[in-house]
């Protein structure tokens, strides 16, 4: 009761000012609006507001905390972040709109991919791995065959394996097999084989998840060469496994009693996957 004549006579003093009445029609109505919220509702709004926060750090965790929501409505708040001055934050904001639907994410973080921070470049193309989008698959490519950063090339052919489309296949098999690829630069174009084993076995990986028949000749032509780095054959070797074909056995039986105990083992997996595939057809 004291609570409420208090009020009550801190309104009537608020009256006697001018303008007073609007900023307590304000307040009142700001308060109804909170109260028919939901507590989600009431969260997202809050890290909206601290978008809006001079403090980098601040506009990270608030990215952060909209993406740990997964949730469609807090996703699309986090799209602002794409656009912030930090390169952090929107490195932060690419996983963070992950609950939009496939083609929505990937509009929204395909021109990430030109972003002139490396790590940008790179959360973007791991997060539209994840969307299964196939109009990210040329962008990707792109960075795979052009990006001078091994991390972003490495994250390009990780999201293509995850979104498993047809159309990477030929590429892929073009970077496993070191066959030469064109690497742009603004003052001219050069050609160059992948070397950097991250980038190689990633790629062999990825063939292996899409499980295309036409990758079969690049990957067996890297499971047999003895200078190629033993952690990439033994994924060239997993792939084969993956996919299937009984043409790849002969060669990975000559790869089962190999020099490195990973990659032994790994080709003997891969034959006894195959056979039982064969089996079961």
């Amino acid at each position: 009761m004291p609570g409420l004549i208090f009020a009550f006579i801190l309104t009537l003093a608020l009256t006697a000012i001018p303008g007073a009445t609007d900023v307590v029609a304000a307040v009142s109505q700001d308060q109804s609006n909170a109260g028919q919220m939901t507590p989600l509702q009431l969260l997202i709004e809050r890290q909206r507001t601290r978008l809006g926060s001079a403090e980098q750090e601040e506009r990270r965790d608030a990215v952060s905390q909209l993406g740990a929501m997964h949730h469609r409505d807090a996703s699309r708040v986090a799209v602002a972040a794409l656009i912030d001055p930090s390169p952090t934050v929107r490195a932060t904001a690419a996983s963070a709109i992950l609950a939009l639907t496939g083609e929505e994410v990937a509009t929204n973080l395909i021109p990430l991919l030109s972003d002139k921070h490396e790590f940008v470049r790179r959360e973007a193309a791991y997060a539209l791995g994840k969307t299964g989008s196939a109009s990210a698959v040329n962008p990707l490519i792109d960075r795979l065959l052009l990006d001078k950063e091994d991390g972003v090339r490495s994250a390009a052919a990780v999201a293509l394996g995850e979104i498993s489309s047809d159309a990477a296949v030929t590429t892929l098999a073009a970077v496993v097999s070191s066959q030469v690829v064109t690497v742009s630069s603004k003052k001219n174009a050069k050609s160059k084989k992948e070397k950097n084993p991250f980038v190689l076995r990633a790629a062999a990986r990825s063939l292996g998840q899409i499980g295309s028949r036409a990758a079969v000749p690049a990957l067996l032509t890297v499971l047999q060469d003895e200078t190629a780095d033993d952690d990439v054959r033994r994924e060239a070797a997993i792939a084969l496994g993956l996919i299937g074909d009984p043409a790849a056995i002969p060669a990975l039986r000559n790869q089962s009693s190999a020099r490195d105990p990973y990659f032994a083992r790994a080709a003997f997996n891969a034959i006894d996957s195959i056979v039982k595939a064969k089996t079961k057809r």
